[in-house]
């Protein structure tokens, strides 16, 4: 038989995970695989860019959802488990299948795919596919994309050492047009620890003027509060400056943020979210995997 869609894998991945041990997602392509009864021919199907087959990209997707919706959990890189909100969905005699409009039960996965929320969703019977023309199709399903990249962006960061995220943040800077070059940024950002200062940037080659910066590798769970911020700008007063940045992979509370917003300071707030969008737009840490380009008609080309 052909490769089942990805939608078509949600139940069956989920129920492997039933028994609560760990899983690794190579073991689950062939669980799957066998499952499913696929030949080596079906399993060895690309996608039409050759880069990856059909099982590991649909099965791939399949996980990212249920992840998402909280289904299961990832308990280090690639290996899954399933979460007692998951135990339940199996558990339930009358639920044979998974699907996308099912998983809209759930927030975090309407978060996530950025669409409409759980009421919305309820209040309709018509799928997402058939209600979007194939433009909005591309667009929401890039978003997803991104917003799956970003997620294993912020993973990759929480498990590399500080001095990494020194070096993440010195390239993004740069990269952007501030801290004149590599090695000025990087010198100055390399002298933490001065009075909750974590370096001293250019916002211009010349170094017409200078940003402060405070950069914290925090779980991205947690919340930067407005004592946090607070103790930035006394810090900053200190230096008797008037601007700058703090770079946190975490959050920031909405009170955090009306405060930075207050004061006379100009005080730019990045948190993990808006760091990822910032590395995504400058390919810091990112690159190309695959190109689309899509085409208009050139009227002026058939004007006689």
């Amino acid at each position: 038989m052909a490769v089942p869609r990805y939608q078509d894998f949600m139940y069956p991945f989920l129920k492997q995970l039933e028994d609560g041990e760990e899983y690794r997602l190579q073991d689950l392509y062939v669980l799957l695989a066998d499952y499913f009864n696929l030949t080596e021919e079906d399993t060895a199907e690309k996608l039409p860019s050759g880069k990856q087959t059909l099982l590991v990209n649909r099965i791939g997707w399949a996980r990212t959802y249920l992840n998402k919706a909280g289904l299961i959990m990832v308990v280090r890189r690639a290996v899954f488990k399933i979460t007692e909100e998951g135990l339940k969905v199996v558990k339930d005699p009358s639920l044979t299948r998974i699907d996308r409009m099912y998983l809209t039960k759930y927030e975090n996965f309407n978060e996530f795919i950025n669409n409409t929320s759980t009421t919305d969703r309820k209040n309709t019977e018509v799928s997402i596919d058939e209600e979007q023309t194939p433009l909005e199709l591309i667009d929401n399903n890039y978003n997803v994309l991104k917003n799956e990249l970003q997620d294993l962006i912020l993973y990759k960061i929480s498990h590399c050492s500080p001095a990494f995220f020194e070096r993440l943040i010195v390239d993004l800077i740069v990269t952007m047009g501030y801290g004149g070059s590599v090695n000025d940024a990087g010198k100055a950002i390399g002298k933490t620890g001065d009075e909750g200062i974590d370096g001293i940037i250019k916002e211009d080659v010349l170094g017409l003027d200078m940003i402060y910066l405070q950069a914290k590798r925090w779980k991205v769970e947690s919340t930067v509060s407005r004592p946090d911020i607070q103790g930035f700008v006394g810090s900053l007063v200190g230096k008797k400056a008037s601007k700058g940045i703090f770079i946190t992979t975490a959050k920031f509370s909405k009170e955090a943020r009306s405060y930075a917003e207050s004061i006379d300071k100009r005080v730019i707030l990045i948190d993990g979210k808006e760091l990822t969008d910032l590395m995504f737009k400058y390919n810091v840490g990112v690159s190309d995997e695959e190109v689309y380009t899509i085409k208009k008609i050139d009227l002026d080309f058939f004007e006689e």
